[in-house]
């Protein structure tokens, strides 16, 4: 117990403290304390030496960073409520993103664009290219943030996978006006075209592929220490496994329209450009999406029983240290989503990755969001060395 004479001595609390010194104290125990791990190098590279080498190196990280429009209590039991609060977060998120470094940052699940990730990306350096999604009630969308010190944008196209639905439009329009016609015979009222409208009614081709999910790709010309234009593509494909088959067409559009992109830029500017494709595939290793995704790149000895991707693929990961344990962590499902690919070439190889936690590491305990990740998903991230063509 302290004596008397001690108590005497404490100094008085100050209960008149200065609002800005109130807050500034409050602040220094924030409800989320980012931990961001390192990148590693790849095969004995030497990932200090970006200035010594006298290829072209950047940095690349996809994150999918949780909308804070799905940030709901119920939905995220086991989290920490101070750790779903939007300011906590929004600040979380940031710090993540400015110590990574990257020059290229693929974010999904982005909500506050123009609120918030806009002008804060712009005051780290970045500019940025944005999609939201096609929905009228979707508020998300993908994100490209860009060092314009790094890479100058060139062009950009928007991908939106519910052109799928025109796509077959035209062949099923007659087929689908003869199963109305029949089912509404003799009834005398609409129900029965508007069921087909209902989102429920996923039996409908047109419902079961308008998702409403969207990706973007843009060609940057890299200037410094020689000209060379990168293709840089961000997607977030459909969630729900029960609809596997979305998926797929979404992740065949998607390389269609990439092969279509790379041949452009290929075509007007004469050159070969790399190509580099993230973000949130929903889709674990090995899976039907996955599987056609590196398909492209399969050995001439290998049998594909399905057809071929465009564009030839490798995931980042999976070629230097194994697909990650998980990229997603939650009570429900915790797998790897996530991934980098590259279109491999003579002239492009990755020097380095980010490293990820183990599903022992103390961080990770207790699943995402929590007081050390703003997001249920985890950053992944690769570095680039271009050399001369």
């Amino acid at each position: 117990m302290f004596s008397s004479t001690t108590l005497h001595h404490l100094p008085r609390p100050n209960l008149l403290l200065p609002r800005k010194v109130i807050s500034r104290r409050m602040s220094t125990n924030p409800a989320i304390e980012p931990k961001v791990r390192k990148f590693e190098s790849v095969e004995g590279v030497d990932i200090g030496s970006r200035n010594k080498s006298d290829g072209i190196r950047f940095r690349l990280v996809s994150y999918n960073i949780l909308a804070q429009v799905y940030v709901k209590s119920a939905l995220l039991p086991h989290s920490p409520p101070a750790c779903l609060k939007w300011k906590a977060r929004s600040h979380a998120i940031l710090s993540v993103l400015k110590n990574l470094q990257a020059d290229f940052f693929c974010l999904q699940e982005v909500d506050e664009y123009d609120s918030f990730y806009r002008n804060n990306m712009d005051s780290l350096g970045y500019s940025g290219i944005y999609i939201q999604r096609t929905g009228q009630r979707k508020r998300d969308g993908c994100a490209i943030f860009y060092k314009p010190s790094c890479a100058e944008l060139v062009t950009k196209e928007r991908i939106e996978y519910n052109d799928l639905v025109d796509s077959i439009k035209a062949d099923s329009v007659s087929c689908s006006e003869q199963k109305i016609e029949t089912s509404n015979e003799g009834k005398g009222d609409e129900k029965a075209k508007d069921s087909r409208k209902d989102s429920r009614d996923l039996n409908d081709p047109l419902v079961r592929l308008k998702r409403d999910c969207v990706g973007i790709m843009a060609a940057f010309r890299i200037n410094k220490p020689f000209q060379h234009i990168v293709i840089v593509a961000n997607t977030h494909l459909y969630w729900d496994p029960e609809l596997a088959d979305v998926k797929l067409a979404q992740a065949k559009y998607l390389l269609s329209r990439l092969a279509q992109f790379k041949t452009l830029i290929s075509d007007e500017f004469e050159c070969t450009p790399s190509l580099l494709l993230a973000g949130d595939f929903n889709s674990i290793p090995g899976d039907m999406v996955y599987s056609y995704l590196v398909s492209g790149n399969a050995k001439p000895t290998e049998t594909i029983e399905e057809e071929e991707a465009p564009v030839p693929l490798s995931s980042v990961y999976e070629v230097t240290r194994g697909e990650p344990k998980f990229t997603n962590c939650t009570p429900g499902f915790t797998n790897t989503l996530d991934y980098i690919f590259i279109s491999p070439s003579d002239f492009i190889k990755p020097v380095s990755i980010l490293q990820l936690p183990e599903p022992d590491s103390p961080d990770v305990v207790g699943f995402l969001p929590n007081h050390h990740h703003p997001s249920d998903h985890l950053p992944i991230g690769a570095e680039f060395e271009i050399r001369r063509e």
